[in-house]
Parts: structure tokens; sequence; C-alpha cells
């Protein structure tokens, strides 16, 4: 399944030390993360590692994203766990005892239904490699072979509608080929186009975990920070601009000194600011109004800026940017461009002359 829709929600079972979380809030899709545990201290001492950084601040997530921290069985029901892309149970299901490994399967596959579900455990064929031949944690109550794990994962997907595949990792040394991999993974996924056998009633305020931690992400779908980091860009962006602009008086009027008569053209002071536009996306910023200066006095339109690939991406017209901006940047008596000065103290360096 891949990850490309909007809202995206992803939850782990059994998170633990919130390892996996870390690692998928990377994805710019996941818009909700959720874990559960058993162990609420671990949770709450883990929780800070979920915070956002000072970096996601100052360049922020294109969509909203919310972690939140649970702590309750993974075979109690929770409403707020329905309608998940995606559900993770890594090294989860050999800490389960016999009762609570029959529940499971109606919890996960039954109740909350998600789209794809992801299984780990231990595959004991791999156990003769280690040292010890006994059970890898004190707490697992049992660990699978291959045969035993894939019939039990193929009956659950029978059962509930889905279909599995299997993979693993950890592959053993040259000469154990035989005994598969360290850990083996089942890849379940929902069959669309027939109706599930379930008949688990799912009322929506089944709210039984308790929430331990939870954190928001900074995005640009908050206004403030759009505000934020689009005001940023259009500095940025005019200062090369009148930067660019300054340097081509300076050459035109040394050409101007040494060639009188010289016509030759040259590009688009602009348009070339050292990044690399795709044809495109010259066509678009070449169409749109140049920017030009009135006494000294420099303007760039706005919809010159939105014209520039780093801009066009927040995805705002000439009139929400304008209102954003517009407390913290000057602008043309009609509104239609940022204005600046058009030299500042430091813009003539030796190189320059």
């Amino acid at each position: 399944m891949e990850m490309e829709e909007k809202n995206f929600r992803v939850a782990d079972l059994g998170c633990g030390d919130t390892e996996l979380l870390r690692l998928l809030k990377v994805y710019p899709c996941i818009q909700l993360l959720v874990g559960v545990d058993i162990d609420e201290e671990k949770l709450q001492s883990n929780g800070h590692q979920l915070s956002p950084y000072l970096g996601e601040f100052v360049k922020p997530r294109d969509l909203d994203l919310t972690v939140t921290l649970y702590h309750g069985s993974v075979v109690e029901r929770d409403s707020r766990l329905l309608g998940f892309n995606l559900i993770t149970c890594i090294e989860l299901i050999e800490h389960l005892d016999s009762e609570d490994l029959a529940r499971f399967p109606e919890v996960v596959f039954g109740y909350l239904s998600p789209a794809m579900i992801v299984i780990s455990t231990p595959n004991c064929e791999f156990n003769p490699l280690f040292p010890t031949v006994t059970l890898r944690d004190a707490d697992h109550k049992f660990e699978w072979n291959r045969m035993e794990f894939q019939t039990w994962a193929l009956q659950v997907a029978d059962r509930y509608n889905y279909c599995v595949e299997f993979t693993g990792v950890g592959k053993p040394p040259a000469g154990a080929e035989h005994v598969g991999f360290c850990t083996q993974i089942g890849v379940f996924q929902k069959n669309t186009g027939k109706a599930t056998q379930s008949c688990v009633s799912k009322p929506l305020d089944h709210h039984v975990y308790k929430a331990v931690y939870t954190t928001s992400y900074p995005s640009l779908q908050q206004e403030r920070m759009l505000k934020f980091v689009l005001v940023g860009e259009v500095l940025i962006q005019v200062e090369r601009l009148r930067l660019r602009h300054g340097r081509m008086l300076r050459e035109q009027k040394r050409e101007a000194d040494t060639k009188p008569d010289s016509s030759e053209s040259s590009p688009d002071p602009h348009l070339v600011l050292g990044a690399v536009f795709t044809e495109a996306e010259k066509d678009r910023i070449e169409n749109s109004p140049k920017p030009f200066c009135e006494g000294d006095k420099f303007f760039v339109p706005l919809k010159r800026l939105l014209a520039y690939p780093k801009l066009l991406r927040f995805q705002v017209d000439e009139d929400k940017m304008r209102a954003l901006i517009s407390e913290s940047v000057c602008l043309s008596s009609d509104g239609s461009a940022v204005v600046v000065d058009l030299h500042n103290s430091w813009d003539y360096r030796p190189e320059d002359n």
C-alpha cells in the first residue's frame, strides 16, 4: 500500500520504546500516529522523544501531525483506533498468553479492521544460531516456527477477509539458509470488493485506553506557521532579486564605460538566481510581471513571487499572500508588490568593484 493519500493514520500496538513511531513521523502523508502499550511507565518515559524539534518549527511539515500514546491492552476495543490505514504489531503476539492470543484477531482484524496490518514475531528455527536456544525474552509465552506462524496467519486472513504475504528480516549466515529469517513477518491487506464476514458492532464512543501523552506538530495547515514560513521565503526571494538587480546595474554601467556601443542582450536577471528551473518553471517566471525600480525603491510584484517554485508550493493565491504578509513586509500602495530599498550599505563589496 502506497502512503500517498492525505490524512494517513497509523497505529503501533505494543509500541514499547516508541522507536517505530519516531521513524514513521518523518513521512509527510501521515497525519495521525498512535502508540498503544500495556506499560504505562515506559510510555511516560519515552513520550518526550516524540516531541517536535526546533527545526520542525523553522521548517514545518506540509500537513498536520498528531502523535498520541495510549496505555491499554491490545486485546481491548477502543473506537479511537477505528478507520486506520495501517496497524503494526512488531514483536507483539509472542507476549500474549493463549487467551489474549485468541482475542487478538477479533479485536485487530475484526473490530479495528484497518486496510493493512503488519505482524512480526521471532522465528524459533533461527534460535539455535544464538549462543543460547531458550526463548529470546523472558516474557515470551511462545515462539513459533515458520509453519506455525503461517498456519495461524492464513487462518486469520481467511476468517477476516484479508490476504497475507510472508517475508522477514535478519538473514541467516552462509550454510544456515534453511532456518529462514531471524524475524518472520506477515503483511496483511484487506480484500476489496467483498463484504467482510465480521458482524462486530462498532460504537464510536467506546474509549477504554488512557491517553498518556499527545503532541501536535507545526505545519503549513496552521495559519500562523504558514505566515511565518511564507514571510521568510518572500523576504529571501526579494533580497535575491534585489541583489541580482543591483549587480546587473553595476555590470551595465561597466559595459557602458568600456563598450558604449554594445547591444548584446543578457539573460533575465530576475530569473538566473543560482537555482535550476525546469522549462515550465522558466516559462511561468518569464511570463509573470517583472520587478522594477521607482527612484530608490525596488518593487517585486506578488504575481512574480508566486511564479517561483519555493513560493508556488504554498498553494496560496495573490489575495491570500497579501493578507498573510501585509503586517510583516512593506507593500506598494495598491498592495500588488513588495517594496524594499534598492540599495543597502552592505551591498558593495570589493569583488563587485
